[in-house]
């Protein structure tokens, strides 16, 4: 292949997703270079991060406190500009949330490869985001450790999957009744066993909504029909992911929890680099792996994302928009945890949906669930 350096932007460079894509660049710093950065509300952590990588493109939403702090000489664009730039190889698209989508879509449409963490984007809008991949010769490359897992396990295969089954951890109310999920805490739904994530990733890891999300995800990725798709929890969160073949042979993914993995996978692609600082598993520890289906009376949250995912149009995007929202209220404390799942349900269900939206309609029905969702929670009868 050669040495080559790729020159990436990383979009949500101040998260958790982002701040580990930097620990992979610093660990391979001979085969990738930073160009822009995007930060979020942590601008101390940006200017940092302006210093040590030295980007020539940068964003964030306080342009005169980053001036301040950081005497640098880079040109300020917005992040859509930033992600589809000529002197862009790869988007890290790593921000939370729906401000995801934009970027995201820039990038395919300039033919740039995308590195995707963000969720919502596919969620939201999976028909429009890959087809203009498919139209303009850009490759979606998964960080998602499920998603990585399925596109390692399909590398090589000369026949599609029959089947793909996601795994996940069940987080830390596993085997919690209706009364117990009815009084947990922020701090209790923040303690993930498995993985370190941003909070609001780590609230939708606790309720399962975010491995709703990655079924739809899926099914737009790897153009499998929602029937085809299986939720298995696993606790161990060894085995990441499996694909199941036409002769009902299976082959999974397993590597310690520790999202620099897919990262990597995605950053060096189609290369495999060595990285002394990734953790390599240790069989001589690990006693059994487990495996059990989802409970949909203990997560409510993964059954509304599967059947708003059937359904399709504008429900997935109302889907994203009001769980944003029940999530920022349950994190402020404002709602309990089990309220998340009924006000996204209310949502649905108030929902006029359109069956093939435009970019423009799918912001707006984003918009729209917002509205409705604070509108309920503080007491507003629904209409």
């Amino acid at each position: 292949m050669g040495n080559i350096t790729k020159r990436l932007a990383v979009l949500g460079s101040t998260g958790s997703i982002g701040q580990q894509t930097l620990e992979v660049v610093r660990a391979l710093p001979h085969r990738l270079h930073i160009v822009g950065l995007v930060g979020g509300k942590n601008v101390n952590l940006l200017a940092k991060q302006i210093k040590e990588f030295k980007p020539r493109f940068v964003y964030c939403h306080d342009r005169k406190a980053l001036a301040r702090l950081v005497n640098a000489n880079y040109k300020f664009l917005p992040p859509e500009d930033i992600a589809r730039h000529p002197q862009v190889d790869v988007a890290v698209i790593a921000t939370s949330g729906s401000s995801g989508l934009s970027p995201a879509l820039a990038a395919v449409k300039a033919s740039k490869n995308v590195a995707l963490a963000n969720k919502e984007s596919l969620v939201m809008a999976g028909e429009i985001i890959t087809n203009e991949a498919k139209l303009n010769g850009a490759l979606i490359l998964p960080i998602d450790s499920e998603h990585s897992a399925i596109w390692q396990c399909l590398k090589g295969e000369m026949q599609p999957a029959a089947k793909l089954i996601l795994t996940a951890s069940g987080g830390p109310f596993l085997h919690y009744s209706p009364a117990e999920l009815n009084e947990v805490t922020v701090e209790q739904a923040l303690k993930h066993p498995s993985w370190q994530m941003g909070r609001r990733v780590t609230i939708d890891s606790a309720t399962l909504m975010n491995k709703g999300f990655e079924v739809i995800e899926a099914h737009w990725l790897f153009n499998m029909p929602f029937d085809n798709i299986k939720v298995l929890i696993h606790p161990q969160s060894i085995i990441h992911s499996m694909v199941e073949f036409i002769d009902g042979s299976i082959k999974a993914q397993l590597s310690c929890p520790d999202m620099r993995l897919p990262i990597q996978c995605a950053l060096t692609y189609p290369e495999r680099l060595p990285n002394p600082k990734l953790p390599r598993l240790d069989w001589s520890l690990i006693n059994n792996l487990t495996f059990e289906p989802p409970d949909f009376n203990t997560f409510p949250c993964l059954k509304l994302a599967i059947e708003a995912g059937r359904k399709g149009g504008t429900y997935p995007a109302v889907l994203c928009a009001a769980d944003e929202v029940a999530v920022e209220l349950f994190l402020s404390q404002r709602i309990k945890f089990t309220e998340i799942a009924n006000l996204i349900e209310q949502a649905l269900e108030l929902h006029q949906p359109i069956p093939y939206p435009t970019l423009d309609e799918i912001i707006a029905a984003d918009a729209w669930a917002r509205q409705k969702v604070l509108q309920m929670a503080s007491g507003d009868k629904p209409c």
